[in-house]
């Protein structure tokens, strides 16, 4: 007797496009939650509320993402997908939050400022800071090491100079990503380059365009920013003397993360070689100091104190006990479990970044603007706001520099506009902009590292605004577009 062939299921249906007002939800909801976020808990969002406002809109995209047919499986698995683009930057974030420990620990974050206390003076400070973090960052073409190293030690001086640390941390941020948008040794430069399909050096070229002025006008903006009038350190730098030990030879771990980025070293491999240095260091300078921070007796386990007293700054920072109480306040900070909620806040801002790509809310938000693109300075007006928009959405700069590229290029084909047009603007306003959004991973990074809240420090971050601005500018007075052929007649689309 045969037995009959089991019938097979129909195939599930595709999910249906999102409608204007479905891809619209979950963008409303997320800047509602977050706008409340910061009402109830100002600076503090970010230590929790924020990451409980990601959640939920979240949730809300999955719920609309579903009703147009997506699978929970398919919105879970995107999700997890885009949690882990952002592994290595979480990876990068403990390896800085281990370099601090040790570098308080050492005295190389002490040593910086003890220097930049008798070197620099208030009156042309945070212009001094965004040229140095240029210079370093465009050598390098990091703006995560320049922040995570010598941008804490600035932090450092901008404290014991009574300065504002919101200005500080905007120069820092001006600076490095200054070198992070037109270095050819950076990864989102070549990124960007890539989506625009054009040579990495005309690329960096034509970026320069945009990025020089606007450096300047950032270097301008904070000599403006100055303290006049004379400053009396001596006090500082007396009870610096007498707690540390100071010497060139603690800036060996900074030189060691420098000369390891030049070299191309991978970041992460940089980052925690220079907190190794740093612990070793600590151990040949200072191993007193070492030791007691262990707890352990130096005349019965000397040695196994000096690993453990490492060992304990790597993974939850250095705390200073020496009475001073300024001194204190700067030293004691880092640790690996430090970053911990820049962590979360990063893995849930890429899982809600994660289900709106899956779902085709940015696509479906996006091709309208390209549509009502009629002029070149438009067409690059609403490609700048796309990218914003995306790192945003997506609290990924790599998305923001990748999407929209993809999205506008045909727009700017068949405009007869060069490759390089799209590529600098997207490298002028994917790049800077993703450092002042609180939830993008670049923003979460900055405000951990420097010690300084997204939004208290985004209005000073000026580069940040000016290069997006320039790169609209530009679009809109002609300049470098070579526009190859005559736009096409009005139908309807871009």
């Amino acid at each position: 007797m045969s037995v009959p062939p089991k019938k097979s299921e129909p195939p599930a249906a595709p999910p249906q496009p999102l409608s204007l007002t479905e891809a619209i939800i979950p963008i409303a909801a997320l800047i509602f939650l977050v706008a409340v976020s910061f009402l109830l808990f100002g600076d503090e969002g970010a230590l929790g509320p924020n990451q409980v406002a990601l959640t939920i809109a979240t949730m809300i995209a999955v719920f609309v993402a579903w009703r147009r047919g997506h699978s929970l499986d398919s919105l879970r698995e995107a999700a997890i997908a885009s949690v882990g683009t952002g592994i290595g930057a979480i990876f990068i974030l403990f390896m800085v939050g281990a370099l601090i420990g040790t570098w308080a620990m050492s005295g190389t974050l002490i040593a910086m400022v003890y220097y930049g206390l008798q070197l620099l003076s208030p009156h042309y400070f945070y212009v001094t800071v965004c040229l140095i973090c240029g210079i370093i960052s465009a050598s390098i073409g990091s703006s995560w090491t320049v922040a995570g190293t010598i941008g804490i030690g600035f932090m450092g001086i901008a404290q014991n100079m009574d300065l504002s640390p919101a200005i500080t941390a905007g120069a820092v941020i001006s600076g490095a990503y200054f070198g992070d948008t037109t270095s050819p040794l950076s990864d989102s430069a070549n990124l960007a380059s890539a989506a625009g399909g054009v040579d990495l050096y005309r690329h960096v070229r034509e970026t320069l365009l945009t990025s020089a002025p606007a450096l300047l006008i950032a270097l301008a903006v904070f000599f403006f920013f100055g303290r006049p009038g004379d400053f009396d350190a001596s006090a500082k730098i007396e009870a610096i003397r007498g707690v540390f030990d100071i010497s060139l030879w603690l800036f060996l771990p900074l030189v060691v993360v420098i000369v390891m980025a030049v070299f191309r070293f991978a970041p992460l491999t940089t980052i925690f070689t220079g907190a190794l240095v740093g612990g070793v260091l600590a151990a040949v300078v200072a191993p007193a100091r070492v030791i007691a921070y262990a707890g352990i007796d130096p005349g019965t386990w000397g040695g196994v104190g000096i690993v453990k007293g490492v060992w304990l700054a790597l993974a939850e920072g250095y705390k200073s006990q020496t009475g001073i109480e300024a001194i204190d306040r700067l030293v004691t900070r880092g640790g690996m479990a430090s970053m911990l909620n820049t962590v979360w806040l990063i893995i849930v801002a890429l899982a809600f970044g994660g289900v709106v790509e899956k779902a085709g809310v940015l696509e479906r938000l996006m091709t309208p603007i390209v549509e009502k693109a009629k002029s070149t300075g438009r067409l690059v007006a609403m490609l700048v706001a796309s990218v914003f928009g995306t790192n945003v959405v997506t609290a990924d700069q790599y998305i923001a520099i990748v999407l929209p590229g993809r999205m506008f290029k045909a727009a700017f084909e068949k405009r007869g506009l060069p490759p390089y047009v799209l590529s600098r603007t997207i490298g002028a306003s994917g790049t800077p902009t993703s450092a002042i959004v609180p939830w993008n991973s670049c923003g979460a990074y900055m405000a951990a590292t420097l010690g300084v809240a997204t939004l208290s420090y985004a209005p000073f971050a000026v580069f940040s605004f000016v290069s997006p601005l320039l790169a609209i500018a530009v679009a809109a007075f002609g300049i470098r577009t070579n526009v190859s052929a005559p736009a096409p007649a009005s139908t309807g689309s871009a």
